[in-house]
């Protein structure tokens, strides 16, 4: 079980990280928004993780706040406990990040990681609490980190501009690789059974570099909903010994109504 909280907050911030900037747009989502995801790890009902957004300020700034958390439950908590917190401050208007916090304990395996980001200067200070130790990054491009990149695509990416079989490339600030490299595939559509009913989805499969969590062999796949809330509505990982799948498996605060296909 260890790394299944990895898997969701991966998937969610590097699968859809950071894009070319462009005109800010009308964002699609608004505080208040409350995303919550069961993770299965074959028949197993392994866990579950939750993104909050909410308001905040950064240096007289406004800012979104956004909060995920991960835990295990029932069973799955008795053979491996799980308590993980991200934390992502990003700007209202165009999504740059501020700061980005990671805490976890997976199993005794602890991080508390603080991530500054300084846009005036292009540099990024990663504070890496545990070990007392600091890094200095310089920042390229439209470089997010693992949640507001997430954010950010969801106001930016341009479905009209969607290309089946052509790969995005990304980068992203991380604290175990730092500044990287990332692919993202576009598959087209498809329709997905959910709890709710029936969910027209794009669907995307990422080019992660070997030596992360997921490895280049492995199949990874996302889909994302086509309504103007632009949900993750599945991930799942088919691993060389079962899967891991996590659904969306409630929501509240959405700005749009969420668009179910009737039969």
């Amino acid at each position: 079980m260890k790394k299944t909280y990895v898997v969701l907050f991966l998937v969610l911030g590097q699968l859809l990280a950071a894009q070319n900037g462009g005109t800010p747009k009308e964002s699609v989502f608004e505080p208040g928004e409350w995303l919550k995801f069961r993770m299965h790890y074959g028949m197993l009902n392994a866990s579950y993780a939750t993104l909050h957004v909410k308001s905040d300020k950064v240096d007289g700034i406004p800012v979104y706040h956004v909060v995920g958390k991960g835990k295990t439950t029932g069973w799955a908590s008795i053979f491996f406990k799980v308590d993980d917190t991200y934390e992502s401050y990003f700007d209202k208007k165009d999504g740059k990040p501020y700061k980005f916090i990671r805490k976890i304990n997976e199993g005794g395996y602890t991080k508390d990681i603080e991530i500054n980001f300084d846009h005036k200067k292009d540099k990024a200070v990663l504070n890496d609490k545990k070990n007392k130790k600091k890094y200095n990054f310089d920042l390229q491009d439209s470089i997010q980190d693992l949640i507001s990149g997430f954010y950010y695509l969801r106001n930016n990416y341009d479905p009209d501009e969607l290309v089946k079989g052509e790969a995005i490339k990304l980068k992203m600030l991380y604290d175990d690789d730092g500044i990287f490299n990332f692919k993202l595939k576009y598959l087209g559509t498809e329709i997905v059974k959910t709890k709710f009913g029936k969910v027209e989805c794009y669907k995307f499969r990422p080019l992660v570099q070997s030596g992360r969590v997921f490895k280049e062999q492995e199949s990874l796949s996302l889909w994302v909903s086509t309504d103007e809330n632009r949900l993750p509505i599945r991930i799942k990982a088919d691993l060389a010994v079962g899967s891991i799948k996590a659904d969306l498996d409630a929501y509240n605060g959405l700005k749009h109504q969420f668009k179910i296909l009737m039969d």
